[in-house]
């Protein structure tokens, strides 16, 4: 993925013990770090800083961007979820670093959190004022769609981790975003 030219990785292990997230992220930090990839951690700030990862990333349920900041224990990037123009608003008066927009489309990482669609894209196009990355059931086959909807930045999980060669998909990806 780092090959091919990804430029976040972020660790997401929503069902791993923090002891195992601390046991398997050096690798993918030291990774990332040798690229010049940021690492960001999911939902857990107090672990993204033990690890000197870049950031952390919280959702909905989760944490405020403030205590999460105070939990990162150093300087990092701090993003946070949204799936509704609501949210959106509500999250910007927090001061994300960023910002998730999704799910735009139907994805098996977040089952029962109903596809937002394009129009959200939109939105956060023409109002949101700090980088926002779309995320959710994005892939080669409709990535266009969001990008001509207005993203500038996606998140890209299962069509990577599927595809038989990753490097190759990312680097296919890194094309179309390029082109926009």
């Amino acid at each position: 993925i780092v090959r091919g030219g990804a430029d976040i990785l972020q660790l997401r292990a929503k069902n791993e013990t923090d002891e195992e997230i601390l046991r398997i992220a050096p690798a993918i930090r030291d990774v990332a770090t040798a690229a010049g990839v940021p690492l960001i951690i999911n939902d857990r700030p107090r672990i993204a800083g033990q690890l000197d990862a870049a950031g952390v990333h919280v959702g909905q349920d989760d944490m405020g961007i403030a205590d999460a900041r105070k939990l990162l224990l150093k300087k990092g990037y701090v993003g946070k979820s949204t799936h509704s123009a609501a949210q959106i608003e509500a999250a910007l008066v927090e001061k994300p670093d960023y910002i998730a927009v999704g799910p735009v489309f139907a994805t098996p990482t977040k089952p029962d959190t109903p596809p937002v669609g394009l129009d959200l894209v939109r939105y956060a196009a023409q109002m949101v004022t700090v980088p926002f990355f779309c995320i959710g059931g994005i892939k080669l086959e409709n990535v266009d769609e969001v990008l001509t909807a207005g993203a500038k930045r996606i998140v890209v999980v299962s069509g990577i981790l599927l595809a038989k060669d990753p490097e190759d998909y990312t680097k296919k990806l890194k094309v179309k975003l390029r082109k926009s």
